[in-house]
Order: C-alpha cells, then sequence, then structure tokens
C-alpha cells in the first residue's frame, strides 16, 4: 500500500466519498533520521500497512492534521501505542474521546526553522490561519497545520489545496472543474464559500511560499511532483484575488 515518492517519504491511499463525491483520502508518511516515523493523517491500519510500515522503522508520531482528518488517529495509536498522538489543539473539544498526547503549539510566525524547534526534525510546520471550509451546519475553521519535508522538498497538506484528475469518477471531475481544484492546486469552492479572514489566510501562504518546494502532496487528489510551489501560489492568488510575493 505505501508508494515511496522520495528518499524518506512514502504516501498510502484508501477510498473515501465526502458530499457523495469520490476524492480519496492520503497518509504521508516521513522517515526521520533516527528511523523514527512521522504518520500524517493516517489512515486505516490493514495488517499488510503495518507490516510495510514496521519495515522502514518506528511508528513514533502519529497526527491529526486538522479537525477533519482524524478519523483513523485512534486506531493508528492502537496500533501503535508507544507513539505520541499529536493533534490540532481544537480537535481535544470537538473529541474529547480520543486520547491524544500533544497538542500541536500555536506560535508567532514560524515558517523557517530558525524561528522554532520542530519536534521532528527535518519536518518544519506552521498553522495555516484564518482557513474554514463549508460544513453541512456552515462555515467551519479547519485549524490545519501543513508541513514541509525540506530533504525532498515537499510541502505536505491536506485540506488546504486539492489536485483532481481524470483518474477520479466523472462527478468528481466535473464539480471539481466548477468549483477549483482540477488539474491544478486549489482550494474548492467550499473553502472560498466558508474562508472570510483571507487577510490571516494570505499571511499564512506567504510563510507556505517562504519555503522552497517543488513537490505538493495532498490529502485528496493526486500528487503534484512538479511546479508546485508555481501551482500553489497560482491557486492562492486566484481564491484571495491578488498577487502574492
Amino acid at each position: 500500500m505505501l508508494r515511496a515518492t522520495d528518499q524518506n517519504l512514502w504516501v498510502a491511499e484508501q477510498p473515501f466519498r465526502y458530499f457523495g463525491l469520490g476524492i480519496g483520502t492520503r497518509m504521508t508518511v516521513v522517515r526521520l533520521g533516527s528511523d523514527e516515523l512521522v504518520v500524517i493523517s493516517p489512515i486505516q491500519v490493514s495488517e499488510a500497512l503495518a507490516g510495510e510500515l514496521d519495515a522502514l522503522g518506528t511508528v513514533a508520531h502519529i497526527i491529526a492534521p486538522n479537525l477533519y482528518h482524524y478519523r483513523f488517529a485512534a486506531e493508528c495509536k492502537a496500533a501503535y501505542p508507544g507513539a505520541t498522538f499529536w493533534a490540532t489543539a481544537g480537535l481535544r473539544v470537538k473529541r474529547p474521546e480520543l486520547a491524544i498526547d500533544r497538542a500541536i503549539c500555536h506560535r508567532q510566525g514560524f515558517a523557517n526553522a530558525a524561528d522554532a524547534v520542530s519536534p521532528w526534525p527535518g519536518l518544519e510546520y506552521l498553522f495555516f490561519d484564518g482557513f474554514k471550509t463549508l460544513a453541512p451546519s456552515g462555515p467551519d475553521p479547519l485549524e490545519e497545520w501543513v508541513f514541509f519535508h525540506s530533504a525532498s522538498r515537499t510541502l505536505i497538506l491536506t485540506d488546504t489545496a486539492f489536485c483532481f484528475d481524470e483518474s477520479f469518477p466523472w462527478l468528481t471531475q466535473l464539480v471539481t472543474k466548477v468549483g477549483g481544484g482540477y488539474k491544478y492546486l486549489s482550494p474548492s469552492l467550499l473553502e472560498r464559500v466558508a474562508t472570510t479572514e483571507k487577510a490571516k489566510v494570505k499571511a499564512a501562504v506567504e510563510q507556505v511560499l517562504g519555503w522552497d518546494f517543488e513537490r505538493v502532496i495532498v490529502g485528496h487528489g493526486r500528487v503534484v511532483d512538479r511546479d508546485g510551489k508555481a501551482q500553489f501560489k497560482r491557486g492562492y492568488e486566484n481564491f484571495l484575488g491578488c498577487s502574492l510575493r
């Protein structure tokens, strides 16, 4: 199930439907220098997947990176009880039954390693402030953290942007052609409608653009292997209606 995208970097996918659309979902695995594994947005842990993870190293960190991608985190923690279960802070309120070990801390801007010491050496992170999605109950904060694997020049997102193509069901293609995220990196129509604090989002995007990345791994859609930074910038310029540096 695991697919290598670069040295010490893997992804795995499984089917997933949202609002009736087949969008799939993706887990990212990063191996640190200590052979510890960081699992971001875990999918269902089958016996086969667990065997592949164990062959790579020790699962030491499990991350629920926003308020929506936590469904299989508890299952992953049960499979690897020695791992630290990290989550965005609001998940403790949304899902108090989850045995979260540590919240990912909010700090002043730290797009560069010099600004904060990462608990995952080689994996930088920042809070994508102001970003919301449209839930059945109305606009809902995503409270998302995004990550940068510097060794492979890879940006790791969850719901910050999407990139679907012809490999997805025809209805998913149709909706994303209209709403955004078809064959280019972009937030979807749900985020366009729900997000009003665009000054905060702009500041977060500009921090992301401070990273030197080429590849972009998204939680839903295809992995963008080339020109990821240019695509991300263009998608958010369209979303925000302004130029970005």
